[in-house]
């Protein structure tokens, strides 16, 4: 944490969700070394492969999608590394995974006012977005990865 008063705010916080927050700074992390280090199609072969068992009731799905998306959101700008919309997508993915809730990572490009190629990512459970959403209007579609 960043100063004090982040502090007191996270202990304030119920212990499930210091501990969720916890888990998104840790995957961020994760993440945030793979983007740099491991080509991004190795990544998505892995994403293939992660098995999604459905361990959540339906009327929790809902909530643990919404926590996840909060927890990923939250812990990104306070991590003393960049946690850029690639690596949030991938925690927000990998932490709905381990809880057997299936989501998709949606790459999209766009140009900025000088032309140059921009590409983002973000995160999405069914209809809902969880990560980078924000920015999402500007970019257009380009793939998907489940």
């Amino acid at each position: 944490m960043r100063t004090l008063h982040e502090l007191k705010k996270f202990v304030a916080l119920p212990t499930s969700r210091r501990a969720i927050s916890i888990e998104a700074v840790i995957t961020l992390g994760v993440a945030r070394v793979l983007v740099l280090t491991v080509p991004i199609r190795w990544i998505a072969r892995r994403l293939e492969r992660q098995a999604t068992l459905p361990h959540a009731r339906p009327g929790e799905a809902g909530d643990i999608v919404r926590e996840v998306g909060w927890a990923v959101r939250a812990a990104a700008p306070k991590t003393p590394w960049k946690s850029a919309c690639l690596a949030q997508a991938l925690a927000g993915k990998w932490m709905l995974g381990r809880r057997g809730l299936d989501s998709t990572i949606r790459l999209g490009v766009a140009k900025d006012a000088d032309g140059n190629l921009q590409a983002h990512a973000w995160l999405c459970a069914g209809d809902t977005i969880l990560t980078g959403g924000a920015q999402v209007r500007r970019f257009e579609p380009i793939g998907d990865l489940e």
